[in-house]
């Protein structure tokens, strides 16, 4: 006798049904053979980290558009970083559920989108004429020790930190004229299908919630808490600068300070703060380093 449908396989198999109507593949959905624009930027002026200050004045805009070249090559290899750290953590969710479940089958779905995710991250690397970023061999060995340490809630507050922030600024600037084409349109594949990733994680963790223990709610905020500076240090990473011809330690301290950059990256957190706080997993510690790094 088949069991009543469960509240979150409902909602899986919604997701389900959507990714059936629109998923890519972006081996054939973007034009890699597209030449690149001479006189666009590879991201908006207004979502690199050092617009507005002195430094980024007296720069060409030779200089300005090698920037913005080193910043997207670095986001999107942290992006790559992350999308395997997911993986991993998602495919051990599945040795626990059923593989007869919607929710097992829309968490397969969401992982093959991740893999074409970090195929198409790296393929706009190579595209751009950059390198990828790596991380340093003590943040390798954290990312790599992380699954041991992020379970239960922990999974969906890590989904949720690496995904929304990048999603709410992917989502301010794909529209943006001064944007080379094929970043644009990269980015428009990845919204669209992260705004169902991020749904379904939100929806596991709301249901999540209810159920914690005081020692689960205290390390979930200890681990919100620790995730707002590290995904700053990772996006403002000086190396960067060095690669755009900048003094990689006088180029990082002036963005980090950045009122223009600050702002982005709080409008960028500001809905996954908001989530957060609804359901008490960010206290006063994380609200306290969240703002020492903008995000709040």
């Amino acid at each position: 006798m088949r069991h009543a449908i469960s509240p979150r396989d409902s909602f899986a198999q919604r997701l389900l049904i959507g990714s059936v109507r629109k998923s890519y593949d972006p081996v054939v959905d973007i034009d890699w053979a597209e030449p690149l624009d001479p006189d666009k930027l590879f991201l908006p002026a207004r979502v690199v980290s050092l617009c507005g200050t002195e430094l980024w004045d007296a720069m060409s805009a030779a200089e300005r558009r090698e920037l913005s070249r080193q910043e997207l090559a670095n986001m999107l290899s942290v992006g790559i970083w992350f999308e395997n750290l997911l993986e991993r953590l998602l495919l051990r969710e599945l040795l626990a559920g059923d593989p007869t479940s919607a929710t097992s089958h829309y968490t397969l779905t969401e992982m093959a989108d991740e893999c074409r995710h970090m195929m198409m991250f790296g393929k706009l690397i190579e595209r751009v004429e950059a390198r990828p970023y790596w991380p340093r061999p003590p943040v390798r060995l954290a990312i790599t020790a992380l699954p041991a340490l992020l379970r239960g809630s922990m999974v969906w507050v890590a989904a949720l930190v690496g995904e929304e922030i990048f999603d709410t600024l992917q989502r301010r600037v794909l529209d943006d004229p001064d944007l080379q084409p094929i970043v644009a349109r990269t980015m428009r594949i990845h919204v669209t299908e992260e705004a169902r990733h991020i749904g379904f994680a939100r929806d596991a963790l709301t249901r999540r919630v209810p159920t914690m223990s005081r020692g689960e709610r205290v390390y979930a905020r200890m681990c919100v808490a620790v995730a707002g500076p590290l995904f700053v240090s990772l996006v403002l990473n000086r190396h960067m600068y060095v690669r755009a011809g900048l003094d990689g330690r006088r180029a990082h301290s002036i963005a980090l300070r950045n009122p223009v950059a600050r702002e982005a990256r709080a409008v960028g957190a500001a809905d996954l703060a908001a989530f957060l706080g609804e359901h008490g997993l960010i206290g006063p510690v994380g609200r306290r380093w969240w703002r020492a790094v903008g995000l709040l």
